[in-house]
């Protein structure tokens, strides 16, 4: 597998080095990365690896303010990565191989040198996982399924050789689980330090279109958003429960180009109503209460940075009702909305497809998907 990656990397390299000879502003960078598995929780009790070692290579692009949001978002920078990890112990981790959409974010821009944060969210598929069948890993406490959500933070230096090469070093941290969709479910946290290089077969330095933009309205909207989520019962190989979720939520948009929202958030847990009712002696509750014990409410805060048809949401939220298992005051959420419809008048001003994955600091409750509307 490991072979397999590394020529699909060149393949890679060279089909695009050859597409993008006429693309200003193209190019792809790869670093060589060395990290550490982090015991980010008292349950996680696996062995640590001495160090963990992988490859990452970013395809990325320079926007030109060829659409109204590149200029407003000044001109960002956004990539297809995709890395290969060796967490160190392949018995137990196994390895992963995860492909993500990501942003780069510029804090300090000089003439020959910047620093920048890439934030990159996607999937990752991990060779090893929790198993009591052949090959039987009853070790691996921290992955429950192959397929994963694979969060990356990375942070660069980067010093400009000419308009075709940088060189870059930083560090890197990533984050991989399932949301509970299979237990068990604690997730692999992994930090770093990263060197490499970045090339652009064109130019690093793209023509910019410049224009006078009429500012958008700072406008208010009442949202909905209506989502669905799987978790499965706390035993591995358990069967998988439906959570629903609704959030009721008032937006204003604010410098054209960002979202702050509030409102209230709303889920059910069937896996938890199932257990009470099941456990309906055990002394938990009261019986006759089980569905006060299997939701939980909470107030929101978020801000969503507008793409043009893509929103890239970051939610917080406190709890107002606890369902019986409790994880914790504060939760967050990161995700996205798809706008199919974006318009400034009419009854319906916007709809939307939108994904959420839910954490309560590093380890995730849930992933969730569905629709939205804005009035």
């Amino acid at each position: 597998m490991k072979h397999f990656f590394c020529l699909l990397f060149f393949f890679l390299v060279f089909s695009i080095s050859s597409f993008a000879q006429g693309l200003p502003g193209f190019g792809y960078d790869m670093n060589l990365f060395e990290g550490k598995v982090l015991k980010h929780n008292s349950k996680f009790t696996l062995p640590i690896p001495e160090h963990s070692t992988g490859l990452a290579m970013n395809f990325i692009w320079k926007t030109t303010g060829k659409k109204d949001w590149e200029q407003r978002r000044r001109y960002p920078t956004i990539g297809i990565g995709i890395t290969y990890t060796n967490y160190g112990i392949d018995s137990i981790y196994g390895r992963c191989f995860s492909i993500y959409p990501n942003m780069v974010i510029p804090l300090i821009c000089g003439k020959r040198l910047e620093w920048t944060l890439t934030i990159g969210d996607g999937a990752g598929y991990v060779t090893g996982v929790y198993s009591r069948l052949k090959p039987v890993d009853t070790i691996n406490i921290a992955i429950g399924s192959h397929l994963n959500d694979y969060a990356s933070f990375m942070t660069d230096l980067r010093v400009h050789i000419n308009n075709h090469w940088d060189v870059q070093a930083g560090f890197n941290f990533s984050h991989i689980s399932d949301a509970s969709y299979h237990q068990p479910n604690l997730g692999v946290n992994l930090y770093g330090s990263h060197f490499g290089l970045r090339y652009f077969p064109a130019t690093s330095k793209p023509q910019r279109i410049t224009k006078k933009l009429k500012p958008l309205k700072n406008r208010y909207l009442l949202e909905s958003r209506f989502t669905l989520a799987y978790n499965q019962s706390n035993a591995p190989g358990g069967p998988l429960y439906p959570i629903y979720l609704g959030t009721m939520y008032v937006s204003k948009r604010w410098i054209s180009k960002n979202k702050f929202f509030g409102g209230i958030d709303y889920s059910y847990h069937q896996n938890i109503y199932e257990f009470l009712k099941n456990n309906a002696n055990s002394g938990f509750i009261q019986p006759g209460t089980e569905f006060q014990h299997s939701y939980k409410a909470a107030v929101l805060a978020g801000n969503e940075f507008l793409l043009g048809r893509i929103g890239v949401v970051l939610q917080m939220g406190y709890y107002i009702h606890q369902a019986l298992q409790v994880q914790g005051l504060y939760y967050e959420k990161i995700g996205g909305n798809w706008y199919i419809i974006q318009k400034e008048h009419g009854p319906i001003k916007e709809l939307f497809m939108c994904a959420f994955l839910k954490t309560h600091l590093s380890v995730a409750e849930l992933a969730e998907f569905g629709f939205g509307i804005g009035f």
